[in-house]
């Protein structure tokens, strides 16, 4: 290739992944990579540090291989991470001081409510537009500092760092001569403060955070360092960073206020952009930074619901009834709408708008008549529930879009899609590049090597594949959410 090429790192909860996109920002090559989960006992979630950056590596060597391209032919890299998940390192050898605390898990919940009932959480909600939840990383932290011996003496000695992913990965690609992150990600830290774009003494001193564990803070399109020569195979500058739900956002073009995008992976996480407001939910869901760019803060409402895709997992590796997630299109054509059966997959507790960490999953309805086919059609129909619970609480909050943007792997399937819109009652539209998160970290560290004019020309490059309109009764979809709001009542351990 004579013109410049983008390597993009997606950094997933259940795999990691890597793409080459060539000068016009069409993707060239991939690869991808699974690694590890690890449950060393209910409701804790781990990730082998190590693991994750062999993945990384490999996928990285083997993209560019495909691709045909060496470092001289990269401009920049690009990152998307997985959220919130927490680890902290030595800085003089890099080594992990534990396994990841990842995202989902739950042991800090018993802190959560001792800090409730202290009465944090309206100071903490203000500052961060989050709530006080075992989901976000400062509890992970505090953990890892009281749990995990020495470490600490040692982070208030400021011989160890704190990073989410992204930024673990930096240091790593860098071989440590950054101790940085973005925005994006900063702000699912209970810890920064996302009016003043600050990391916040005084919610430092709520959760007992040392400040010398915590990075340097920059816009999601920045200079972040040089990958250096035995990561990539030369040197090449990571100029893009954002957390994945941001980056997807950014993948689809969400830039204009009201914007929404629904990524349906591990997880399913609805963000819409609400401008340069940080628009304060009055039903529970979260005020996060949706990205920073050029030093201008653009805010996102967000709604997030802990199994999306990892329910059509738990179905193939946990019950063994499908072999893949694939398989479930031609059962729930078969099935169809399934109205006696409700699944509600809460293996992680329930997000937004529950915010329930001790909930756990069932399913309700049963009869001896029961089969396979309704179990999978259910639990498909159970991602399409939560995300409504979502758009409901953000339309409570003013914010209703009239069309939603999707992306993930759970959106190759129609007949999803076409529930989802039946339920929500708004138009499903899928893009063609349905890659979002990647595509979003790719043009970020393209906007800052100077190959996109701004990002009026991402937009430009976006486009629709498949339309789903809403076509359900009203009576129909009325019948199927008593349905679900009752289960989800029988679970629910608190209001």
């Amino acid at each position: 290739m004579t013109a410049k090429s983008i390597l993009a790192i997606d950094q997933g909860t259940s795999s990691s992944r890597a793409l080459v996109f060539d000068p016009d920002l069409a993707i060239v090559a991939s690869a991808q990579q699974e690694f590890p989960q690890i449950y060393p006992q209910p409701g804790w979630v781990e990730h082998d540090p190590e693991a994750i950056w062999d993945s990384v590596q490999a996928v990285c060597r083997s993209a560019m291989s495909k691709a045909g391209v060496t470092a001289s032919d990269i401009a920049a890299i690009g990152i998307s991470n997985q959220r919130e998940t927490t680890l902290i390192w030595d800085r003089e050898t890099g080594e992990c001081v534990s396994n990841a605390i990842v995202w989902q898990d739950r042991r800090t919940a018993d802190v959560c409510r001792r800090l409730q009932r202290d009465g944090h959480e309206a100071t903490v909600s203000a500052k961060t537009g989050l709530r006080l939840d075992p989901y976000f990383s400062a509890t992970k932290i505090a953990w890892m500092l009281d749990n995990v011996a020495g470490v600490r003496q040692r982070a208030e000695a400021g011989e160890l760092a704190f990073g989410t992913i992204d930024c673990f990965l930096l240091w790593r690609l860098c071989d440590g001569a950054q101790h940085a992150t973005d925005a994006s990600n900063a702000s699912r830290t209970l810890l920064f403060n996302i009016h003043t774009q600050q990391w916040d003494d005084e919610l430092l001193s709520i959760f007992d955070v040392p400040r010398a564990l915590l990075p340097d803070v920059r816009d999601c399109a920045a200079e972040f360092g040089m990958a250096t020569d035995d990561c990539i195979g030369g040197a090449v500058p990571v100029l893009g960073m954002a957390g994945d739900q941001q980056a997807a956002l950014i993948g689809q073009a969400g830039f204009k206020d009201g914007m929404t995008k629904s990524t349906y992976g591990t997880g399913c996480f609805v963000i819409a952009n609400t401008g340069t407001k940080a628009l304060l939910s009055q039903h529970r869901l979260l005020t996060t930074v949706a990205m920073r760019l050029d030093g201008q803060v653009t805010y996102g409402l967000e709604g997030s619901v802990f199994v999306a895709g990892s329910a059509m997992q738990w179905l193939r590796d946990e019950l063994g009834i499908i072999q893949s997630a694939a398989e479930s299109v031609a059962i729930a054509i078969r099935t169809g709408i399934v109205d006696d059966i409700v699944v509600v997959p809460a293996f992680a507790g329930l997000g937004a708008p529950y915010w329930d960490p001790d909930a756990r999953g069932a399913i309700l309805g049963l009869t001896r008549g029961s089969g396979r086919d309704e179990i999978v059609t259910a639990t498909l129909q159970s991602v399409a529930y939560q995300t409504h619970d979502l758009i409901q609480a953000m339309a409570d909050d003013g914010i209703a879009p009239s069309v939603i943007r999707v992306d993930g792997g759970m959106v190759a399937n129609d007949w999803f899609l076409q529930f989802l819109a039946d339920i929500l009652n708004v138009t499903v539209e899928r893009p063609v590049n349905v890659e979002s998160t990647v595509l979003g970290a790719a043009y970020l560290a393209a906007l800052k090597a100077g190959m996109l004019s701004g990002t009026e020309q991402i937009s430009a490059l976006w486009r629709s594949e498949s339309r789903f309109d809403p076509r359900m009764s009203d009576d129909q979809r009325a019948g199927l959410l008593r349905g679900w709001r009752t289960a989800v009542s029988r679970i629910a351990t608190h209001e």
